[in-house]
């Protein structure tokens, strides 16, 4: 097991140089320059981040982090910790969306138990507590188990990259956690928690109000320091969303690329940066969600994600929706003739 230290000193910013030769070997493709923007320039981002001019992404795996939380005692769910337990059954069983989806994806997925209220039989148990404690009455844990969970996160992700998978996406599943997640971004972005918090899976407007207070109360007597990301997850913050940043600080130190999901994951992610910024290289957004606070996310994250369906499922879901997407653009990358054999003339940059 690394520490949250030694896993941040590992991490280096993409590499330059083989983008730039990535960009001139796409320049030379028998198409139109840079017509499939955001597609090539996430490959080319790929094959800095695995530092390589030929980049793979042929083993995918989606790593769903599962954690209850406390909160939920405030009303700000219609749903309790039951629902967590029952959905993660149903992913073990093939039954839930990230596994069908994945299934279709031709990737892989595991369910990790970050801090369920249940455990369940044949989950990979990585859980520090049965579940956080209430945001609203005080801290949803403490820094020392904020930090364990993301040291697990990580060497989770540094292990899945020592197997030979060569990108990750982030899915979870939690019940309230969407309102944690809410008060970590406002937190960190000074905006007010009505302005990024949503309906999460499914509130009426007396229970979105219920939620909005909850966060600002929770906000005002826990006091996180928005410069520490560490103090700002243990305060307002979940066991998935710690697990999350893990994901993507370990990927970034084994030079594997994480696809984001949706609010939690962009959340997690934004944490990630703060702890390492050079982590941010290989973070590809997949899709903007449904949440108010999904486009801020992504705003201060400075990256455009392909999709906008609206989507607030979760499990990961809009990532593994990217997953085909990415196998197409691999594979012109692969096969496409240059110009000259492709007897075009080449396209030369306009001025």
């Amino acid at each position: 097991m690394l520490s949250l230290e030694e896993v941040c000193k590992r991490i280096q910013s993409a590499d330059a140089e083989v983008m730039h030769r990535v960009w001139k070997i796409w320049d030379n493709k028998c198409i139109p320059l840079r017509s499939l923007d955001w597609l090539q320039e996430t490959l080319v981002r790929i094959a800095g981040v695995q530092r390589t001019t030929r980049p793979s992404v042929e083993r995918k795996l989606t790593i769903v982090m599962a954690a209850d939380n406390g909160v939920i005692a405030e009303g700000v769910s219609q749903s309790d910790y039951h629902v967590t337990t029952q959905v993660v059954e149903n992913m073990l069983h093939r039954r839930a969306t990230i596994a069908l989806m994945s299934e279709k994806a031709g990737s892989d997925f595991l369910v990790a138990d970050m801090g369920m209220k249940e455990k369940v039989e044949g989950v990979l148990n990585l859980s520090r507590m049965r579940g956080t404690d209430n945001i609203a009455c005080g801290p949803a844990m403490s820094r020392e188990t904020a930090a364990a969970a993301i040291e697990a996160g990580a060497n989770l992700a540094l292990e899945k990259a020592a197997e030979g998978y060569r990108l990750l996406s982030t899915g979870e599943m939690g019940i309230g956690n969407t309102t944690s997640s809410s008060a970590v971004l406002a937190v960190l972005s000074g905006r007010r928690a009505a302005d990024v918090t949503g309906r999460g899976a499914g509130l009426s407007g007396e229970g979105l109000e219920r939620k909005i207070r909850t966060i600002e109360k929770a906000i005002a007597l826990n006091q996180p320091n928005s410069k520490d990301a560490i103090d700002v997850l243990s305060k307002v913050g979940g066991l998935d969303i710690a697990g999350l940043t893990g994901v993507f600080l370990g990927a970034a130190a084994a030079g594997v690329p994480v696809v984001i999901d949706g609010f939690i994951a962009s959340v997690a992610a934004l944490l990630a940066k703060q702890l390492a910024p050079a982590a941010l290289d290989g973070m590809i957004a997949s899709h903007c969600s449904k949440e108010p606070g999904a486009v801020l996310a992504l705003n201060m994250l400075g990256l455009k994600p392909v999709i906008y369906g609206n989507f607030h499922l979760g499990e990961g879901s809009g990532a593994v929706l990217l997953f085909s997407m990415l196998d197409q653009v691999f594979h012109l990358y692969e096969e496409l003739p240059s110009f000259e054999e492709g007897k075009i003339e080449t396209y030369i940059p306009l001025k």
